[in-house]
């Protein structure tokens, strides 16, 4: 099955820059199967630069002068007409991952036992009903278009992690700060060639 992408006028004629793209549920427990060398084709076929993966759940980093809000509809579409899978597709900017990386309260903290939440809205989340699912130790910080997790005692044991789809506004896609180190590693070298 082959696509060819439609360049739509809007958000085109930016400037070249550095963004993440983040996939929700690929690769994960058996579903969304998608191989990394055939994504990474495949966002080169679209005419996007420079293009590189980064483990195995669903995260790229990239050159294009498109903007996130014609880049993802566009991957997402690819994705369904190549691999016939349409995982909800967050695009991101270098200083929205420099940003997640930095801006929460757990600098302290093993970077494994702190997940960032994206999200396509800034969540307002019912605090009460965040208490009442956290266990002891787990804390949480809320950012623009993100919410970052701290579970001590690990995400799989976490109740509260476990809830959030149905607590926070849409889909999300997490990462943990390890990931989103490495991405925003990635990203800072795309940006300084």
């Amino acid at each position: 099955m082959c696509f060819t992408p439609t360049f739509a006028a809007t958000g085109a004629g930016e400037r070249m820059s550095a963004k993440a793209v983040l996939l929700r549920g690929v690769n994960v427990g058996g579903t969304g199967k998608l191989p990394m060398a055939g994504f990474r084709s495949m966002l080169e076929e679209l005419g996007l630069q420079r293009v590189q993966t980064y483990i195995q759940s669903g995260n790229a980093v990239l050159d294009t002068d498109l903007a996130p809000g014609v880049l993802g509809p566009m991957i997402r579409d690819a994705l369904a007409a190549r691999f016939d899978i349409s995982p909800h597709v967050f695009v991101l900017t270098a200083a929205e991952i420099a940003s997640a990386l930095a801006e929460h309260p757990f600098a302290d903290a093993d970077p494994a036992r702190i997940h960032v939440f994206f999200l396509q809205t800034t969540p307002t989340p019912d605090e009460d009903a965040l208490r009442a699912l956290a266990l002891p130790g787990d804390a949480w910080h809320v950012g623009p278009r993100r919410f970052t997790l701290h579970t001590p005692g690990g995400i799989g044991r976490s109740k509260l992690a476990e809830r959030l789809d149905q607590l926070l506004p849409g889909p999300m896609t997490a990462r943990n700060l390890r990931t989103v180190a490495a991405l925003d590693r990635l990203l800072a070298d795309l940006s300084h060639p």
